[in-house]
């Protein structure tokens, strides 16, 4: 059966449930290019160009300041071991010249012997004297007489004497066999040791079968190989041979250079005894090699340290400048509308800037004020806590204040100018 006269149906719409109502909701939810919203963040950057550049000119501070905090502590600190490292270096290294032909008619300025009375110093536990030459430094060694087509068994290698002491004086090691003693110097035997490079190059691993090593015509036993040089690393690429030897075969007969390693503390002093037992008489002629001066090493530390905290606070003073600028040009944005009533009723651009700076130079005279007391209480508080002396800086205290009202001087100036450049009608009609 049909009804007249009534009105038509009206669907009414039925809310969406589970899946399809999350759907819907998505659809209708405007969405926003990527795109625009950067573009809408840069205008609202570049709106205030100046207080966005201080803005983040104080985020660039902040972290430079952590920066340079970390990367100076680090680089000082290696400054300040590396002067440590100098302190406790017990080496001295004694350099003797060439002495022009006939200087000394009675024989060389350093003799091989003249490490014993080196050795007999006060504080030094081990001493070696070397001599080479410039015929001597490239010398082709081999380690078989055949002279066989594509044989690589020839190398060129230094050739050096030295004093029976020098494992100790150069802190090595033998790793095969043994070092020449008292008796083959003596003797002449023709024996040599090898620096550990040189025994690898030479294929020379074992000294149990009495290998040997051939150069001018000459054959040497090799007895030992000399590893873990510490000084004079030169010694690793060398045939060491004893002086008599050297100085029969090779014209090697002068000293050039003498080793000498100290206890601990003792360097300085055996650096002044050592070129006068050595050559008494022309200790002036000989150069030494020796740790610095404990005052000296002092004194770079304290500069080391000084410098180190000097450019901490620099950083500082500039990141509080920038606070400083940042929180006045804000003040100055936000009393537009007194500026430009001041302005109307007669005050002039110097007056208005002259009121920004004074302010901004009496919150950084505040600011060095609180800051020289709190540093003050700190320095003296860190002291009593690690039982230290304090010690204070008068004149950094009382500079402080007047350190702090420049830098609040300096960082008013460009809010004060643009207070000052306002005009009147502009000032007023901007919203408060």
């Amino acid at each position: 059966m049909t009804r007249t006269g009534s009105a038509p149906a009206v669907p009414v719409p039925v809310p969406a449930t589970g899946a399809a109502a999350a759907g819907g909701a998505r659809t209708a939810r405007p969405w926003m290019d990527p795109r625009d919203l950067w573009t809408e963040a840069l205008a609202g950057i570049l709106a205030r160009p100046v207080r966005s550049a201080l803005t983040t000119l104080g985020t660039v501070l902040g972290i430079t300041t952590l920066v340079i905090t970390i990367g100076v502590a680090s680089t000082a600190g290696n400054q300040i071991v590396g002067r440590f490292d100098a302190l406790t270096a017990t080496s001295v290294a004694v350099k003797v010249p060439a002495a022009p032909p006939g200087e000394n008619g009675d024989g060389p300025l350093v003799r091989w012997s003249g490490t014993d009375a080196v050795r007999r110093l006060a504080g030094v536990e081990s001493v070696a004297a070397l001599a080479d030459s410039a015929e001597t430094n490239s010398v082709q060694v081999r380690s078989n007489d055949v002279n066989a087509p594509g044989d690589a068994s020839g190398q060129t290698l230094a050739v050096v004497a030295a004093s029976d002491g020098l494992p100790a004086a150069v802190r090595g090691t033998m790793t095969a066999g043994r070092f020449y003693d008292t008796g083959n110097i003596d003797r002449r035997d023709q024996v040599a040791v090898l620096g550990d490079q040189a025994a690898k190059l030479l294929g020379i691993s074992r000294v149990e079968d009495a290998p040997a090593v051939f150069f001018q015509g000459q054959s040497y036993t090799v007895i030992g190989i000399l590893g873990g040089i510490k000084r004079e690393r030169r010694l690793s690429t060398a045939v060491i041979l004893p002086p008599t030897v050297a100085a029969d075969r090779l014209a090697l007969r002068d000293v050039d250079l003498v080793l000498v390693n100290t206890a601990m503390g003792a360097a300085r002093q055996v650096a002044r005894q050592a070129p006068i037992a050595l050559a008494p008489g022309h200790q002036d002629s000989l150069g030494v090699e020796a740790p610095p001066d404990l005052s000296k090493a002092r004194d770079g530390v304290q500069s080391d340290v000084n410098g180190l905290f000097l450019v901490l606070g620099l950083v500082s003073l500039v990141v509080g400048a920038i606070g400083i600028a940042n929180v006045t040009l804000v003040t100055v944005m936000e009393r537009v509308g007194e500026i430009g009533l001041r302005r109307a009723l007669g005050a002039s651009r110097r007056q208005v800037a002259g009121q920004f700076l004074l302010e901004s130079t009496t919150i950084g005279l505040l600011g060095g004020i609180v800051g020289a007391a709190a540093g003050i209480t700190i320095v003296v508080c860190v002291a009593v806590v690690k039982q230290w002396t304090p010690v204070l800086d008068l004149g950094l205290a009382f500079g402080a204040p007047l350190a702090g009202a420049l830098v609040g001087l300096l960082a008013g100036l460009y809010p004060s100018l643009r207070a000052a450049r306002m005009e009147p009608v502009d000032a007023l009609r901007a919203p408060s």
